[in-house]
């Protein structure tokens, strides 16, 4: 009898420490839910006429454009937006993915796997988005304007009553299934 109950003992000792590792992995979920929400990555466009803002899981919070923008043909107004849009978009995933890995633990290789699908898509190496990841000033920019374009919009209708929150995205979704997908492992 003494064997057995020595056995549950160290079973329930390895169930402790189980949930010890738990609790000290999530006793931040507050804080990086905090950081994710206020998540922002703005890119401006080479010639400083079109700047973008990303939040948390690609969603794109602002598109400004300068008087210089609406000078610009027709397609390339549109193919300066799609570059300087997706290089918001971009980083807002490199700096989503370090959030997270800063608070789950680097052995996820969260930043790393973002890197290298972001190499592959755009051309580029692992070492390329790393530097940019060291030096946001390349990313980030003050726009320099004569006129504030900021409570214009070519989206949506101002007029219109009451915003809707956007529906959760995609990184909402991964952050929420992260769990249950380890408790079922």
């Amino acid at each position: 009898m003494s064997a057995e109950f020595e056995q549950l003992v160290a079973e329930f000792e390895r169930f402790q420490a189980k949930v010890a590792n738990v609790d000290d992995r999530f006793a931040d979920i507050h804080g990086m839910q905090s950081e994710l929400a206020g998540l922002q990555a703005t890119a401006t466009s080479p010639d400083r006429a079109i700047s973008v803002t990303s939040g948390p899981g690609g969603s794109i919070l602002a598109i400004d454009f300068t008087e210089d923008a609406v000078k610009l043909p027709p397609h390339a107004l549109s193919a300066a937006v799609m570059t300087t849009l997706r290089q918001a978009v971009a980083e807002s995933a490199r700096r989503q993915a370090t959030i997270v890995e800063e608070h789950m633990g680097d052995g996820m290789h969260l930043v790393d796997q973002v890197l290298e699908t972001q190499a592959e898509l755009f051309g580029t190496t692992v070492e390329d988005l790393r530097s940019k990841m060291d030096a946001p000033s390349t990313v980030e920019r003050v726009r320099e304007s004569t006129e504030d374009y900021s409570e214009q919009s070519f989206v949506r209708d101002t007029g219109s009553a009451s915003p809707q929150a956007p529906p959760p995205s995609r990184g909402d979704e991964f952050l929420k299934n992260l769990f249950d997908e380890e408790d079922h492992r």
